[in-house]
């Protein structure tokens, strides 16, 4: 029977249920050692059940002992298992939360018990207990004690449920995919949360498939469907730190095609606490669906830039600069220079890395000391002071304008910022024997259409220039890579929020591609691309398989449990609008403007050697540049940046178009770029 109540339906609590939840409140309130007491006096009756049940079926009749010595005796067996559970810690652990290796852990537990109490009736002379005894009463108390776990922990679960009274229909049902022990902590913190209530475990290990894992059911993962349609679920919660990422990406393809939300845990090292919680959780997003394991740092490649130098980071506020700033604090740098212009991003890096700190000195690690510089790149005088004060050995020079409309907008601006930047840093560093510095570039100064990839590919020749110097101290090298997942004006961030507001997702071409990576991994790769450097080479991460636009945005709708509205389905709650490339944008970006490449150290990282312009050349090149930005000569500039930028063209129309020569191309076995005079 329901009664209505503010709109609500609220089950009637009749007098069963008003016993069954003062049992289950008084069960749930007992005290630890209560409850210890209750496994106890439980563990020695199935134990005494066992030992007699294993005489009985031996001798094929009710046993009775013959005499008090050997009752004395045969009742000792249950006593010793106890003993070896307290002292293994077995009820030390909640029964709401054993897990599927507790099966494991009682049963070698009782084994070693059997063998104890084997030794103490060879010392009491009482000889002649049946082999087949000993194997009996240990089959039988390992099933009947891990049963009642099993029972017990679905009882708690139970009792921990919304009883009468209680709508328990405002809970989300969920189903957690992995029953290890990710997903064991995230159904304890649920159940604490009580915003969700889980309705079983999903596994890809057969053997627990039918089994009651914490209460639990675990389900094979085959049966997905079935269980969303009949339990209502709503949400599949991955916790699966133990399978490789291609088998992950594998199942969110599968998962996505269905009406849930999915939501992953990280991997279990990337959890700080190293315990889960539902603030753990987060929306699958981009970089679950990149299918490719990231290859661990090398550290001895890490040191070489970082350990005991004073490491400075401009653009420490921003996407790769502040993941830079946050890995080069844990590998032992002696100081580190946070150089950022934006003073809330400065003092934001700053906050984190203070954390980070803190940490380290729990560890007794190496605590670098950190320095905060407030200014721009473009200020010679404040960067020329800033590498002298500190001494500064490595430069990793992040600052940049990246986002292309923007650039393209503000085109004096971004030239001075990501061109004459990069050269005042550069020179102040040439100047103060700086030991490396090493330029984050990016894929769209290959072959660029727009002026911000080609700003940064005048960054890119003025370091080789420099770089080809006869007798230059300081190592210039640059790292080129392409997307990096959840920066400042991702798409993949765009995406989210658009989904989130109901759409539209806008997408700018159907056919657009695009590489991705994330920012931990780009900037790891980073560090040891630079100490490979020896001046004037292009490094060339790595990016895998490039990624259709359309169909990452197709699969972040699914994942966050909405339906693409398109002809196939015109009742779908997300649609998809078309917007077309904007200006300075290409359908496919590139990494590599010739075919001179040479594998390194690492299986991630691509040497290469680019063509640029000797330092003169490149430098009244560059005047003619910055005096066309003043004058506001777009059309002019466009035809300078052709005749000094290989492959630009002014984006927006075909290549073949709008393609200047700009003479020979990159020759594919040269040891040396090749120069251009």
């Amino acid at each position: 029977m329901f009664v209505v109540r503010a709109g609500n339906v609220i089950p009637k609590i009749d007098a069963i249920d008003a016993v069954r939840a003062r049992l289950f409140v008084r069960l749930l309130g007992l005290g630890r050692y209560a409850k210890r007491t209750v496994l106890v006096v439980n563990d020695l009756t199935l134990l005494a059940f066992s030992i007699w049940f294993a005489f009985t079926l031996r001798y094929g009749e009710f046993y009775v002992p013959s005499d008090w010595k050997l009752g004395l005796l045969m009742f000792m067996a249950p006593a010793i298992g106890v003993l070896v559970f307290a002292q293994i810690g077995l009820y030390r652990k909640v029964t709401r939360y054993i897990g599927p290796d507790v099966l494991n852990i009682i049963g070698a537990s009782l084994l070693f018990s059997v063998l104890i109490w084997v030794f103490v009736i060879f010392l009491s002379g009482l000889l002649g207990t049946p082999r087949t005894v000993l194997v009996m009463y240990w089959v039988f108390g390992t099933l009947s004690v891990w049963g009642s776990r099993q029972f017990a922990g679905w009882l708690l679960n139970v009792a921990s449920r919304p009883q009468a009274g209680v709508d328990s229909r405002t809970k989300a049902p969920v189903l957690i995919f992995g029953a290890g022990r990710a997903g064991l902590q995230l159904a304890q913190s649920l159940a604490k949360a009580n915003s969700r209530e889980v309705m079983g475990f999903l596994d890809l290990s057969p053997t627990l498939w039918g089994q009651y894992v914490d209460g639990y059911k675990v389900y094979r993962p085959a049966r997905l469907a079935e269980l969303i349609e009949r339990e209502g679920i709503k949400e599949v919660l991955l916790a699966l730190s133990d399978v490789p990422r291609n088998d992950r990406v594998k199942l969110i393809r599968d998962i996505e095609m269905l009406p849930v939300t999915v939501r992953t845990l990280p991997l279990m090292e990337d959890i700080a606490t190293g315990r889960v919680t539902v603030s753990d959780l987060r929306p699958v997003g981009a970089e679950d669906l990149l299918g490719r394991d990231p290859v661990q740092a090398n550290p001895t490649l890490v040191a070489r830039t970082i350990e005991g130098k004073s490491v400075m980071v401009t653009g420490a506020g921003g996407s790769i600069g502040s993941e830079l700033a946050r890995q080069i604090v844990r590998h032992k740098a002696e100081r580190v220079v946070l150089f950022e212009v934006s003073e809330n991003g400065l003092y934001e890096i700053h906050r984190e890395i203070i954390d980070i700190l803190r940490d380290l000195e729990l560890h007794d690690s190496v605590v670098p000391i950190i320095e905060q510089v407030l200014g721009s790149v473009t200020d010679a005088a404040l960067v020329r002071r800033t590498i002298q004060e500190f001494g500064v050995q490595t430069i990793y020079h992040a600052a940049a304008y990246k986002h292309v409309p923007i650039v393209q907008k503000n085109v004096q601006v971004g030239f001075i910022n990501n061109t004459l930047g990069t050269i005042t840093v550069a020179d102040a560093a040439q100047e103060l024997g700086v030991e490396r510095v090493v330029l984050i570039s990016t894929d769209k100064a290959v072959r660029p259409s727009s002026l911000m990839g080609a700003s940064k590919r005048l960054a890119e020749m003025a370091l080789q220039a420099r770089a080809s110097v006869e007798g230059q101290r300081t190592i210039f090298t640059m790292v080129r890579f392409g997307n990096v997942l959840d920066s400042s004006g991702s798409v993949v961030r765009l995406f989210r929020d658009q989904i989130e507001r109901g759409g539209p997702v806008t997408v700018t071409h159907k056919e657009m591609v695009r590489y991705f990576m994330s920012i931990p991994e780009a900037a790891s790769l980073v560090m040891q691309a630079a100490a490979m450097a020896t001046g004037g080479e292009v490094f060339v991460l790595d990016m895998g398989e490039p990624v259709k636009i359309d169909e990452l945005a197709r699969s972040m709708i699914r994942l966050m449990g909405r339906d693409v509205r398109d002809a196939i389905n015109p009742e779908g709650e997300i649609a998809i609008e078309y917007v077309g490339l904007r200006p300075g944008e290409k359908l496919y970006e590139e990494l590599l403007i010739g075919a001179n490449t040479s594998g390194t150290e690492h299986p991630r990282i691509q040497r290469c050697e680019e063509p640029f312009l000797p330092v003169k050349a490149f430098e009244i090149e560059l005047g003619r540049i910055m005096k066309l930005l003043e004058s506001q000569d777009i059309g002019a500039l466009h035809q300078s940046l052709g005749t000094v930028v290989e492959g630009y063209h002014v984006g927006g129309m075909p290549d073949a178009a709008l393609r200047v020569a700009v003479g020979p191309r990159l020759p594919g076995d040269g040891a040396r770029p090749k120069v251009l005079h």
